[in-house]
């Protein structure tokens, strides 16, 4: 598709405005969403091509509008983008009806090519190492916070940690290993 009609969804205003920026430079229409409901009522009002969503929206999750997304446009194209990526959000978010699932940073053009791309690319090779253990523990966190539906003091009593060391655990980046 040459032009998008584009919602895009972060809680972060400076990076929205600048994504969204260089997405109308261009020639794509964005609209803009900081939280859950103002998406749905964006999605209510327009049709759109597609949606870029990030993962943390402030309390709530990016998982949880890709169906809500679907039902009101069920030909949106959906792009979950993250700073926390794992593999347990990165299935979740396929099976809910993602179209593709990219960590951040990325840059627009990389944006566009996952939004653009009809299927996965079976040409990308599998990693040279296995994941370190600190990444290791990123992903297993990550799986049973999903699995909690996102609740901290669930995953942290299922996980047998306080509350407050999960907590610290999930403000620090993943390595990416």
């Amino acid at each position: 598709m040459s032009r998008w009609r584009l919602l895009l969804v972060d809680d972060d205003p400076v990076f929205a405005g600048t994504l969204a920026q260089a997405l109308r430079r261009r020639g794509h229409q964005v609209e803009l969403a900081h939280d859950f409901d103002t998406a749905l009522e964006h999605a209510a009002q327009g049709e759109f091509n597609a949606a870029v969503l990030d993962l943390n929206l402030a309390t709530d999750s990016g998982l949880r509008l890709i169906a809500p997304l679907k039902a009101t446009c069920p030909d949106l194209r959906i792009l979950l983008l993250t700073g926390y990526a794992s593999i347990a959000t990165a299935v979740a978010a396929i099976k809910l009806g993602a179209r593709h699932y990219l960590p951040k940073p990325a840059g627009v053009e990389e944006i566009l090519a996952a939004l653009g791309r009809e299927q996965g690319d079976e040409e990308v090779p599998p990693a040279a190492e296995p994941m370190s253990v600190d990444r290791l523990e990123w992903e297993h966190i990550q799986k049973v916070l999903l699995g909690n539906d996102g609740n901290i003091s669930a995953t942290a009593r299922a996980l047998k940690m306080h509350r407050r060391t999960l907590q610290r655990k999930l403000t620090k980046r993943p390595s990416s290993e």
